[in-house]
């Protein structure tokens, strides 16, 4: 079994969890890219005690040996219903899993209006019945559980949230620096996150504005926390692993992509994606091309154009012209000069 020590000892910068981005090809990539963890998308036990074998579960239980292993992050409500269906990934997915992850920080409606995700915030017992119950069931694996500084700013139980998940059995705890309130806006409480890290003696992953490899080191520096998660950081820049773990690991600061890579990732993902989903997956992807070619030049052309892609052979031709575009605007640059 592999410890939370031994995941962290392999790569404290981790690729966190996100619905809709975090498919298992763009996961092989941040891995390869230096990811010392990557995470499935939530997947709902209460779907999988109904629909065990439906595409859509089967899709976001889908590990790439490159990653491998993984974390698996669950959600509910339900502790009986949380641990059967742990207990069955287990069997299912064998040693591709690193560990359970709980998630209880997901501020989105439709998920805590059932009292799943951060809803399960303000009802710490049930919380902690759910760690107990996935934690016996999967066993010797670790269980994490990942949630927020609070429902709103009014009841910010971080702290004593954590202690209480502690308790219950979570082999380590990440923090996500705003309330569930604030959904995505503002700015991320990290003090919050150095103040959960003091409280607990389990290991503490810190969530919450990580856009650079200066932000990994900084959220260390000034919380301790014992690893990083990267979200919205990552997206369209899975070289912020490499480049953070240059920083905190040799303190060496090295450049990142040329927008030639940037673009040739994009294309390297597009096809990973689309042999992963099928051609529809196409739709999926232009979000991702659209970050990885923010800033650069005649980007908002490209994402007009990319927007009205429906196959990928139309992705791939309008990324392998850009390339040769941004081939031709670098030497015009140099010959400026």
């Amino acid at each position: 079994m592999t410890s939370i020590a031994d995941i962290l000892s392999q790569g404290r910068v981790l690729l966190a969890p996100m619905a809709g981005v975090t498919e298992a090809p763009f996961r092989a990539i941040c891995k390869r890219m230096g990811a010392g963890l990557t995470y499935t998308e939530m997947i709902s036990a209460t779907g999988l005690h109904y629909t065990p074998d439906s595409r859509a579960s089967s899709a976001l239980l889908r590990i790439d040996p490159a990653e491998t292993p993984a974390a698996v992050q669950i959600f509910g409500a339900n502790p009986t219903v949380m641990a059967e269906q742990a207990s069955r990934l287990v069997e299912r997915l064998g040693d591709s899993v690193a560990l359970f992850d709980i998630n209880m920080g997901c501020p989105v409606t439709k998920v805590v209006a059932k009292g799943e995700g951060s809803a399960l915030m303000r009802t710490p017992e049930l919380a902690a019945e759910i760690v107990s119950a996935v934690a016996q069931a999967v066993a010797p694996l670790p269980v994490t559980v990942k949630f927020r500084k609070g429902w709103d700013d009014g009841s910010a139980n971080a702290v004593q949230f954590a202690r209480r998940m502690e308790a219950a059995g979570a082999a380590a705890l990440a923090v996500h620096g705003r309330t569930r309130d604030q959904f995505y806006k503002g700015s991320a409480d990290w003090r919050t996150i150095s103040q959960v890290k003091n409280a607990v003696d389990v290991p503490v992953i810190g969530s919450g504005d990580v856009f650079s490899a200066a932000d990994a080191v900084s959220m260390i520096e000034q919380t301790g926390v014992d690893g990083v998660m990267v979200a919205r950081g990552a997206q369209g820049n899975p070289w912020i692993f490499r480049e953070a773990r240059a920083l905190l690991e040799a303190g060496e600061t090295i450049p990142g992509p040329t927008p030639t890579e940037r673009v040739e990732m994009a294309l390297e993902h597009s096809k990973a994606l689309v042999e992963f989903g099928g051609e529809h997956a196409v739709i999926r992807m232009r979000k991702h091309v659209g970050w990885y070619v923010t800033g650069l030049p005649g980007a908002s052309y490209v994402r007009t154009k990319v927007n009205q892609s429906c196959t990928y052979a139309e992705l791939e031709a309008m990324l392998l012209e850009y390339i040769e575009f941004l081939a031709n605007h670098t030497s015009s640059l140099k010959e400026g000069q």
